[in-house]
């Protein structure tokens, strides 16, 4: 039996499933399977079992998850001390974004720590705001989107960052798109921007579920009381203008995201009321983080509030 083994099999019975584990430690699937089956021997006792696409624990399973947990905990406590003792001389810093920061803000954020840091060895980790927050205990910073979940690990302080404006994209010749153009022709300012009744009488491309954009924007017809008709559901932001490019529909994203846009697709802002949501930094073991962690939360927030 080994800290290793413990650790994974804390991940497994947060997510009840070995898969999702998997990607949360950023292990292979038969590693973890593998770990798994080590430590089921330690016991002579079988530690979980087989639920539809899941697993569920058994008893002795259930018990040793809250040893588990609480040394894997500890243990990421103990790394975060010996960073912080150790100071930013060398280690690393574990990174986590969501799809949006990741693509539009992240690379310039490591550039600037590294210039200032260059010795500290810097690991990040993609996918979408759920995932991102799902593999917390591997991290130890992350920039999501959207709103933050409510069942975030123990000891992870979240601190608001900056605003984002979600923007609807479509072709140059979508019928909504020529039609906004014929009636502000001739005018100097841009038109202005299309409510969700129109945009929700034409097919949608959303984005994955777990996404923050996705969120934000069924919040947003949930709370209009309008319906959506939903055309294609699609992974990532280039999938979807891609979709979008296609004639799939109509699409939701960043506005970060069409800043180098070519002439193809068309963004126009929610109206009456620019549809904004939220970047948060989640900080997983707040009471110990380590010193990089905190050199890096700071950047973070001194580029926010000089940008």
């Amino acid at each position: 039996m080994t800290v290793d083994q413990l650790i994974t099999f804390a991940a497994v019975a947060e997510h009840r499933n070995i898969s999702r584990a998997a990607q949360a430690l950023h292990l292979s699937q038969p590693a973890v399977s593998g770990q798994l089956r080590q430590l089921q021997e330690a016991f002579g006792e079988p530690l979980y079992q087989r639920d539809g696409r899941g697993v569920r624990l058994t008893a002795v399973g259930e018990q040793l998850a809250l040893y588990a947990v609480r040394l894997r905990d500890t243990y990421a406590q103990v790394r975060a001390y010996r960073d912080a003792v150790r100071g930013l001389e060398s280690g690393t810093l574990k990174i986590g974004a969501s799809t949006t920061p990741a693509s539009y803000l992240l690379p310039y954020l490591i550039a600037t720590f590294h210039r200032r840091y260059p010795d500290v060895i810097l690991q990040t980790a993609g996918g979408n705001s759920a995932e991102i927050t799902g593999a917390l205990a591997a991290l130890d910073i992350a920039l999501v989107e959207g709103p933050v979940s409510a069942s975030l690990p123990s000891d992870t302080a979240v601190h608001a960052w900056r605003d984002d404006e979600i923007v609807a994209v479509m072709p140059h010749q979508h019928p909504l798109a020529q039609r906004q153009a014929k009636e502000h022709e001739g005018e100097g300012e841009g038109p202005p921007g299309l409510t969700l009744a129109q945009l929700g009488a034409y097919p949608l491309v959303l984005r994955e579920a777990g996404s923050g954009v996705r969120q934000s924007v069924e919040q947003a017809f949930a709370d209009s009381g309008l319906s959506m008709r939903v055309a294609l559901e699609i992974a990532g932001v280039e999938g979807m203008k891609e979709a979008v490019r296609a004639g799939m529909g109509i699409g939701f994203v960043s506005a970060m995201s069409m800043r180098h846009e070519n002439p193809a697709l068309r963004s126009f802002s929610l109206s009456p009321t620019p549809l904004i949501r939220r970047f948060s930094i989640l900080v997983p073991h707040a009471s110990t983080p380590s010193r990089a962690a905190e050199r890096f939360l700071a950047l973070c927030l001194d580029d926010a509030s000089s940008g």
